[in-house]
C-alpha cells in the first residue's frame, strides 16, 4: 500500500519519525498520503461538490467529445467481425486546468470562491513539503522553494487540473490517463475516495493507490529528480477506467517558472563524488517543457538528454 503519513505529527515531537516517512515515500515509491494535512475537511467537502457540478455542466460536451467518438467506432468495428486495437493515443478523461491568469467557469457559482480558497491552502501545503524534502536532503530550508522561482525573481507555476474519468463500456480497450511522470516539481492530487483507478509503477508492478477519504496524494515531479540529483525519483502512473463509477481527480502542480534554471543541488552532487557528480544537465524549465509536450507518453531518460544536447 502506498504510504500514508499523519502530516500533522511532523511539528510535534514525533517529527523526526514523521520526517522519516516522507524520505521514505520520496525515495521509494514517488507517492504517498498526507491526512491531517491542516486543509479543513469542511473546504474538502466543498470542492467535491462544486467541481462534481461543474462537470454536471460539462458532461454532454464528453460525450462528443474525441475519445467518446473513437472509441464507439472501434465496438461498432467489433462488432462487425473487425480486429480492433487498443487506444493508446487518447484518455478518456474530461479536464479543465485553473490558473491565476486565465478565466475559470462561472457556473456554478460557488465554484470560484470554493477553489480560489483551496489553492490557497494547497499552496501553503506544497510549501511545507518542500521544505520537509529540503530538510531530508539536508539542503537550506526554502531552497527548492528558491530554485523554482529563480531565485525570487520569477513567480513558480500554480496550476490546478480538474478531471473527471466518466463510465467507459470498454477499460480494456483505452485508459483514462496513459502512463507518464509529470514534468513538474511536487504535485498535489484530491482524488477521489469512492471510485479508484490510480495506479503506479514499483518494481515493475501496477500497484493502486488507495483512496483515502480527506487525503491529499503527494508525488515527485521529474524537476525534484533533478535537483536531488536522482535520490527522489519521478515514477510513472496512469489511471484506469471502470464501467460503473465516476471518478473525480483535482490535481494541483507546484512547478518551477518556465524561466527558472534548474540542476542537481551542488551539495547533493558534492555528497556523492563516488558516482562522479551530476546525474542530470542543467537546463531551462522553459525549454525542458518544450520538449515533455511532445514526449509525455514516452520514456522521461531521453527528455534530459534532449535538453542537455540543446545547451
Amino acid at each position: 500500500m502506498i504510504p500514508v503519513i499523519d502530516f500533522s505529527k511532523v511539528d510535534g515531537e514525533e517529527r523526526a519519525e514523521t520526517l522519516a516517512q516522507i524520505a521514505n515515500g520520496c525515495e521509494e515509491w514517488g507517492f504517498f498520503q498526507l491526512v491531517n494535512h491542516g486543509i479543513p475537511v469542511e473546504l474538502l467537502e466543498r470542492v467535491k461538490k462544486v467541481c462534481s457540478a461543474c462537470y454536471k455542466l460539462r458532461q454532454e460536451s464528453f460525450t462528443e467529445s474525441s475519445p467518446v467518438q473513437l472509441l464507439n467506432k472501434l465496438i461498432e468495428e467489433e462488432t462487425e467481425g473487425g480486429n480492433v486495437k487498443r487506444l493508446n493515443d487518447v484518455d478518456w478523461e474530461d479536464v479543465f486546468v485553473l490558473q491565476d491568469d486565465k478565466p475559470w467557469p462561472s457556473s456554478p457559482p460557488e465554484f470560484k470562491e470554493t477553489m480560489w480558497e483551496y489553492r490557497k491552502e494547497l499552496r501553503k501545503l506544497a510549501e511545507r513539503v518542500m521544505e520537509a524534502m529540503d530538510e531530508n536532503l539536508g539542503l537550506e530550508r526554502g531552497y527548492i522553494s528558491r530554485a523554482f522561482s529563480a531565485n525570487g525573481e520569477h513567480e513558480p507555476f500554480f496550476g490546478t487540473k480538474v478531471s473527471h474519468y466518466p463510465p467507459c463500456p470498454r477499460p480494456d480497450l483505452v485508459d483514462g490517463l496513459r502512463a507518464h511522470t509529470d514534468a513538474g516539481g511536487v504535485i498535489l492530487l484530491f482524488q477521489d475516495d469512492e471510485v479508484g483507478g490510480l495506479q503506479i509503477l514499483k518494481d515493475g508492478k501496477w500497484v493502486d493507490v488507495q483512496p483515502v477519504k480527506h487525503s491529499i496524494v503527494i508525488n515527485t515531479g521529474d524537476q525534484i529528480e533533478v535537483l536531488s540529483n536522482g535520490r527522489y525519483k519521478s515514477v510513472w502512473h496512469r489511471v484506469l477506467v471502470f464501467p460503473h463509477g465516476n471518478r473525480r481527480s483535482i490535481a494541483s502542480f507546484y512547478n518551477p517558472s518556465l524561466k527558472a534554471t534548474i540542476a542537481p543541488a551542488t551539495k547533493l552532487v558534492a555528497s556523492r563524488p563516488q558516482e562522479a557528480g551530476a546525474s542530470y544537465p542543467e537546463f531551462v524549465f522553459g525549454d525542458y517543457m518544450d520538449v515533455y509536450v511532445k514526449q509525455k507518453f514516452l520514456p522521461k531518460e531521453p527528455r534530459f538528454q534532449a535538453v542537455a544536447a540543446a545547451l
